[in-house]
């Protein structure tokens, strides 16, 4: 059953985005060579305590930690560890709160270092893939055509796009219907109605879009070994225009002033 939020309810989704935003923020300032996840992992973890809220993925179905961090050819679920993160590594992070009845989501994938060019652009382009799926997230419109739109710019760069892992309905719940898939046809699955609150995260590889699952039951790889990216917003249906709840802002002005 899908269930479409109240305003106010909406905004309680933007206050537990916006708290993923600013922890997400906290993370940008610390990335760097040497460092791990794990640290990265309970500084996250504090930090969204300490601002009232609860991590969303610690112990969902038995997640030891508050962030999946997932490098190079990790897609997503990667588990926190102690390992130093290597220069020129990419990293995702998928960070999730829950604050005042409702969760928020959100995913970004962070440079460490110097990293090679053709990578990059893999980034720049699953962003761009974000926001062409964010653009027809409107009311009239259909859950096929966030996916076709995702789909079709990440295929027209030569990249795989990853079927069996896909966005979701957020609010009071984590996980809510409907699905929504990275891929699909223009016109096809349910209509999108306003207050409909989706989280949109496509997850695109530099090769093929075929992904393994590892034997700790969570950690999910590129199958090729090839570098994967994954950006994510949550997001509510309006006429006309979707509006972000989530926020990259606060994440990229980190960035921004590191690099000078």
């Amino acid at each position: 059953m899908i269930y479409y939020k109240s305003e106010e309810e909406v905004e309680l989704v933007r206050k537990s985005s916006l708290l993923v935003a600013k922890t997400h923020a906290e993370i940008a300032k610390l990335i760097k060579p040497g460092i791990s996840s794990l640290e990265l992992d309970q500084i996250a973890e504090e930090f969204i305590r300490d601002n009232g809220g609860e991590p969303a993925f610690k112990g969902y179905n038995g997640f030891p930690c508050s962030l999946c961090a997932s490098p190079n050819e990790v897609v997503v679920h990667g588990i926190p560890n102690n390992e130093p993160i290597n220069d020129g590594t990419i990293l995702s992070i998928d960070c999730g709160v829950f604050m005042n009845g409702f969760y928020g989501d959100s995913a970004y994938t962070y440079e460490v270092g110097e990293v090679k060019k053709e990578i990059q652009m893999l980034l720049k382009v699953t962003k761009e893939s974000l926001y062409r799926g964010i653009e027809n997230a409107v009311s009239g419109k259909r859950i096929g055509d966030i996916g076709y739109a995702i789909q079709e710019h990440a295929e027209n760069n030569d990249y795989g796009v990853v079927r069996e892992m896909i966005g979701h309905g957020i609010g009071k719940n984590l996980h809510e219907s409907p699905e929504v898939p990275n891929y699909g046809r223009r016109g096809s699955g349910i209509k999108l109605k306003k207050g409909l609150v989706i989280a949109i995260e496509p997850m695109i590889n530099m090769g093929t879009r075929d992904i393994m699952q590892h034997s700790d039951g969570w950690t999910i790889t590129t199958l090729d070994k090839k570098p994967s990216a994954h950006f994510e917003h949550t997001v509510v249906v309006r006429e006309g225009e979707a509006e972000i709840l989530s926020s990259f802002k606060e994440i990229e002005e980190v960035i921004k002033k590191r690099n000078g």
